[in-house]
């Protein structure tokens, strides 16, 4: 099945003199280099309404970009399966989900099932008529915590609503490579990396992105952090602690060349060494109920793995 997708804008200042297939990369992030590469052959994209047909060509900045392509839609229906979920809160408009680390949230390329809406399929059936199964945001395979799922359009709209308006309380607990001395804000655009689509990157070209951070407790060579987002990009908290230098503890993606801090026991290096996800937990989220127009929150305790960790860091500072 085929159908048209559209897409325009303008070329920034900040991609004057790159190639037009890199400068198109950074202003439609969500599609690959590759991709927009062979639009371009094909005849798909303008450049001041006039069909551009080599990569190659150098923009000058305030170019009208058009791209009307015709691409292939994969007729992929979710599939419900027997799933156990963890549901801190459920009604008739609202679910609230404790997703477990490892847990996917949509099916996608390698991950058709198991995933977060093959569970929310199989407990709520009704949900296949809501966008995304009603899903309205998002976090990573790795990480742990609440997620607010819709089960109306009209719940599913509100909510979407208050993300957009940034209203929407959310506040991870994280463990963050090397000692911060205090918190502090994060303001910085995240786009996507520019040759590894599958990474993002603090860019000039990416999108406003705000993290407030404060510092729980200190260790020897770590720091337990609560975060609080503004705006909800992809793997955010964890591209902008990496950008200040302090990644998360566990973060293969983010976190550079792997090397130990000074100053840890044996028993916690080894436990280092075997902490295989990002230590971030999203452990508060709050809202205005779609239905009731009150304020709800929820506040759930970070997971064993983290727990104890945190317990032997702290341990490692004392001795």
């Amino acid at each position: 099945m085929a159908e048209t997708l559209q897409l325009d804008g303008l070329i920034p200042d900040e991609s004057i003199g790159l190639r037009l297939d890199q400068a198109l990369a950074q202003l439609f992030p969500d599609y690959s280099r590759g991709q927009l590469t062979k639009w371009i052959k094909a005849g798909y994209v303008s450049v001041n309404n006039q069909s551009a047909t080599r990569p190659r060509d150098s923009v000058n900045g305030g170019e009208r970009i058009l791209i009307s392509a015709i691409i292939e839609v994969v007729d992929e229906s979710w599939t419900a399966e027997a799933i156990e979920l963890n549901i801190i809160h459920e009604d008739d408009d609202v679910m609230i989900i404790n997703k477990p680390a490892g847990m996917v949230v949509h099916p996608g390329a390698g991950n058709h099932n198991g995933t977060l809406v093959n569970a929310l399929l199989n407990h709520a059936p009704q949900l296949e008529t809501i966008p995304r199964a009603g899903i309205v945001h998002r976090i990573d395979k790795g990480t742990t915590g609440l997620l607010m799922i819709a089960k109306t359009l009209q719940a599913h709209n509100s909510l979407v609503s208050q993300l957009q308006e940034h209203t929407v309380l959310r506040e991870y607990q994280a463990i963050a490579v090397g000692v911060l001395t205090a918190g502090g804000t994060i303001d910085e655009p995240i786009g996507r990396h520019h040759i590894d689509r599958k990474r993002m990157t603090v860019s000039n070209s990416g999108k406003p992105s705000i993290t407030h951070y404060r510092v729980e407790q200190r260790f020897q060579a770590h720091t337990h952090i609560r975060c609080n987002l503004e705006t909800g990009r992809t793997h955010q908290i964890r591209v902008h602690m990496a950008h200040i230098r302090h990644p998360l503890l566990g973060d293969s993606v983010y976190g550079g060349r792997f090397k130990f801090p000074k100053g840890l026991t044996e028993q916690c290096r080894e436990e280092i060494k075997t902490f295989n996800r990002q230590a971030l937990h999203a452990g508060l989220l709050g809202f205005i109920h779609p239905k009731t127009g009150q304020e709800v929150s929820w506040r759930i305790d970070m997971p064993e793995d983290m727990q104890n960790m945190l317990a032997l860091l702290a341990k490692n500072t004392e001795n």
